[in-house]
């Protein structure tokens, strides 16, 4: 057997057994040699009976298949993480990542890259980048052709590191070559309701400014929620905010720490946020909110409602049911995802290393009145009792779902910094389909039920004021660059 095929062999003891190498002291020896050969043994009949010879990168994707495979089985939340995905996973939780700013996509007839939109404030931004130029050359590489997956590659890298950008725009008779300095380009998790014109970097907070009715948007749970999270409801409060919607429909979870600390924004000091269970009963752990942490009180005169789709998981869950169970909030929309589960990252490859790593589940939590949340997990004699039911429940339809996408797209798209924009700036596009048509026709108006529900309670609470107009909910454009 080739080398390299042997060094794939003696890695897969320390990555199948999750950490529980052979050379440490492994309770049961004897059962963990015997799990290991079987591996072994289907890699060496692979290596010597196969019809052909694998390459080292098939090797690399067997072995992690297998793994994977294995861990997929017993846990549809556990994964294994090779290096690129590590990076990619520890950049999202950490919700920053090294490169200039920009959002890509593909021009349909020169087929270069083009830059959907400039991130505000990132270094693309301030370069005076626009929506529509096309990148014809990263470095001295031509884009045509070039896919976004590859062009991420090149375009991210260490902060304070330079990148070269041939950019043609038009009615410019020549490219320009642009030279940026790469920096920190955070992922903001927390929106409001429009981009404001005249400074695209900040949010239009207030759905109703003469009612006082702020909208906040969570889009993900990463180590940059609580600090935004708490900066905009000081902003509304500040402006003489009454009332708020919180919305974190289509927002999949993140890290457990934030959710209770967001959670903690509203709740008084004492109040139980969410408790966790591993597989020892005495390691129970219940997370209780800090003293002097909330805001928008008081709570009987500051009214609260949580927005939740089936696509809201995990620390979304987490909030809504705190905010529900002490009578926070009101939650309205569709019954959440039903993900009542906690993962660890542990690394692989040695103290310090960042080689590879498994997100594992490691216990399962509890709502504040003691219910479960987690459908896979669902009591025999309680079938119903999982996830976050609303309580003013609103279904949409797909339909309604597909418009709700294109107008959150449209107001969070910015064209480019308005010193390098003009007075005119560019309506946002409506987004295409494959086939080159508009996904939605948005010539026609649309009202967001579910929003319009959470108005109508709070307009309740406030003793009747004149509400206006709806709120986005997800944006499904991703970082490029």
């Amino acid at each position: 057997m080739p080398l390299r095929n042997l060094a794939w062999l003696l890695v897969v003891p320390a990555l199948f057994a999750l950490g529980l190498a052979l050379c440490y002291s492994a309770p049961r020896p004897d059962a963990d040699y015997t799990r290991v050969r079987q591996l072994v043994e289907v890699m060496a009949e692979v290596d010597a009976n196969f019809y052909r010879k694998l390459s080292d990168e098939e090797w690399k994707e067997f072995v992690e298949s297998m793994i994977n495979g294995g861990l997929h089985k017993i846990d549809r939340h556990s994964v294994y993480l090779n290096a690129a995905l590590l990076k990619q996973f520890e950049s999202d939780n950490e919700g920053s990542f090294g490169g200039v700013g920009i959002l890509l996509g593909i021009d349909p007839e020169t087929k270069f890259l083009m830059v959907s939109q400039p991130m505000p404030g990132t270094p693309a931004y301030e370069a005076g980048l626009l929506a529509n130029d096309l990148l014809v050359k990263i470095g001295d590489t031509t884009t045509e052709k070039m896919t976004i997956a590859d062009t991420r590659k090149v375009i991210t890298g260490e902060p304070g590191t330079k990148v070269k950008l041939t950019v043609r725009r038009a009615g410019r008779p020549v490219d320009e070559v642009v030279e940026l300095t790469r920096g920190r380009i955070p992922q903001h998790p927390v929106s409001g309701v429009r981009r404001r014109a005249d400074d695209p970097s900040k949010w239009e907070w207030f759905l109703d400014r003469a009612a006082g009715i702020g909208y906040v948007r969570v889009s993900t749970f990463n180590e940059l929620t609580t600090k935004e999270l708490r900066a905009a409801v000081g902003e509304i409060e500040k402006a003489g905010g009454k009332a708020l919607v919180l919305d974190l429909r289509d927002n999949g979870g993140g890290l457990l720490s934030q959710a209770v600390d967001v959670a903690n924004t509203f709740l008084p000091g004492g109040a139980t946020v969410v408790s966790t269970r591993g597989r020892d009963p005495e390691r129970t752990r219940t997370f209780t909110a800090e003293n002097g942490r909330e805001l928008l009180r008081p709570a009987d005169q500051r009214p609260l409602v949580v927005l939740v789709n089936g696509e809201s998981a995990s620390a979304s869950e987490i909030v809504a049911s705190a905010l529900q169970d002490h009578k926070r909030a009101a939650v309205i929309g569709e019954r959440t995802y039903g993900k009542g589960s906690v993962q660890k990252l542990f690394r692989l490859g040695g103290e310090g290393a960042r080689e590879a790593g498994v997100k594992l589940t490691t216990e399962t939590y509890w709502r504040p009145n003691g219910l479960n949340m987690d459908k896979h997990l669902t009591p025999k004699d309680k079938p119903d009792e999982w996830g976050v039911k609303p309580d003013v429940e609103v279904v949409t339809t797909k339909d309604e779902k597909l418009r709700a996408d294109v107008e959150l797209f449209k107001a969070h798209w910015v064209a480019g910094k308005p010193s390098a924009v003009g007075p005119n700036p560019p309506p946002a596009p409506t987004p295409k389909g494959p086939d080159g048509k508009p996904l939605v026709d948005d010539s026609k108006p649309f009202e967001d039920r579910q929003l319009k529900a959470a108005l109508d309670v709070i307009k309740k609470k406030l003793g009747g004021a004149q509400l206006v107009p709806d709120a986005p909910r997800r944006l499904p454009a991703r970082v490029a660059g």
